[in-house]
């Protein structure tokens, strides 16, 4: 009788674990934003639409799948809301287009998504920003009248998710924006943006964690990629980058005390015609933060203007004056290795760190950057730098 009854008990296991699971091996229901009234003429605003169908998905109990069919979709500034009781795509297939006139805006998004677990954003379509109207707006270090524009795709608060296939054209302001994130991957993007465009920057990370950017194609107006404050753990490989301002981990030390970056590596990326290739920056004044365990590894730069550079000078607004610089940022543990190709200004390789915090365990390995303009060879330009050089180094002289 004991056997039986422990048979009869596994049966109900099964039974209950096949009925909980047999949802991920079901096809995902299909919500198509037409079907909620949205229009694809390029002129109806189709915010209200979206979301109907985005709230419908998300109280599905299983796979679901907002769908965005060909046509081009004006859509306002929305958010979309989890949790979600399922997993969740939101799959564009046409072109999502965004007002042309900047004052509509009245946030800094224009297509996000918040509290979402394992939620994916694909499908091969397009974001078109219309970005021109908002750029004179967009410096404020040089416009006073500077708006608080949108960022083009928004994640905050998203785990477990996925972004793929997206092609992003002329935002107004960032491309892609990830905080407070935790295990996201980001691939086989396009995201473009005339290099004149200001503060355009292809992906920014803040207070996140594992995040996985792969095969993306950025060309743009500021950083491809930007890592500020309570980065950690971020993989970035086999990208392309230019025209922008390369791959920066800050600014840095101006926000709270002991902010941080940590464990981030970027390898096998190109940057072309880019203003900086690989670039740690702090600010100057700045508070207390740390920027640690960082690797740049097999890099092409092909006329890069800065391509190796550490800047805890960093003071857009602030006028030259030639003093030591008094950022309070520690950097440490970082490693330039298996970097080649032609820079654009002279000094190829630049290690500008603090005199209050000098930079530590610095390691220069297999640096061969050219220079052929005027004035001679490539050099390098290195202060308050504790480190040590192995293999090729062209320039010599730094550490």
């Amino acid at each position: 009788m004991a056997s039986r009854s422990a048979f009869g008990i596994l049966i109900v296991f099964i039974f209950l674990w096949t009925a909980a699971d047999a949802s991920a091996f079901l096809p995902p229901k299909i919500f198509n934003v037409l079907n909620y009234g949205a229009r694809a003429d390029g002129n109806t605003d189709n915010s209200q639409a979206f979301l109907r169908a985005w709230i419908d998905a998300c109280r599905w109990k299983g796979r679901s799948r907002v769908l965005i069919p060909g046509g081009i979709y004006l859509l306002h500034s929305v958010t979309f809301l989890g949790p979600c009781l399922g997993e969740m795509t939101f799959m564009i297939r046409g072109t999502l287009r965004a007002p042309n006139n900047p004052a509509l805006f009245f946030t800094d998004t224009w297509i996000g998504f918040r509290y979402v677990d394992n939620l994916s954003v694909k499908g091969g379509g397009y974001l078109d920003g219309q970005g021109a109207s908002a750029w004179p707006y967009n410096d404020c270090f040089k416009n006073s009248q500077c708006l608080s524009l949108p960022i083009s795709l928004r994640f905050d608060f998203i785990r477990n998710s996925k972004i793929q296939y997206i092609r992003s054209i002329n935002s107004k302001k960032a491309h892609i924006n990830l905080f407070a994130c935790d295990n996201i991957n980001i691939s086989y993007v396009r995201l473009t943006a005339p290099e004149n465009a200001p503060n355009t920057d292809g992906i920014h990370i803040g207070a996140s964690t594992n995040i996985k950017i792969s095969r993306v194609n950025i060309g743009t107006g500021d950083d491809c990629i930007s890592m500020v404050s309570g980065s950690q753990n971020i993989d970035i490989s086999e990208v392309n980058c230019g025209p922008g301002h390369g791959i920066s981990i800050g600014s840095l030390g101006r926000g709270f005390e002991n902010e941080y970056v940590m464990g981030i590596s970027v390898r096998n990326a190109t940057f072309s015609n880019t203003q900086n290739g690989v670039r740690i920056k702090t600010w100057s004044p700045s508070l207390s933060s740390l920027a640690a365990n960082i690797s740049f590894h097999n890099i092409i730069m092909q006329n890069v203007n800065n391509p190796v550079i550490i800047d805890q000078k960093y003071c857009p607004s602030c006028p030259p004056s030639g003093d030591e610089s008094v950022s309070k940022v520690q950097i440490r543990d970082v490693k330039f290795s298996n970097i080649w190709g032609t820079s654009s200004s002279q000094v190829a390789l630049s290690l500008q760190c603090s005199k209050l915090v000098p930079c530590q365990d610095v390691k220069l390995v297999d640096i061969d950057l050219a220079y052929r303009g005027q004035g001679g060879p490539a050099i390098a330009s290195c202060s308050n730098v504790i480190g040590t050089s192995y293999g090729r180094q062209v320039p010599r002289g730094c550490l």
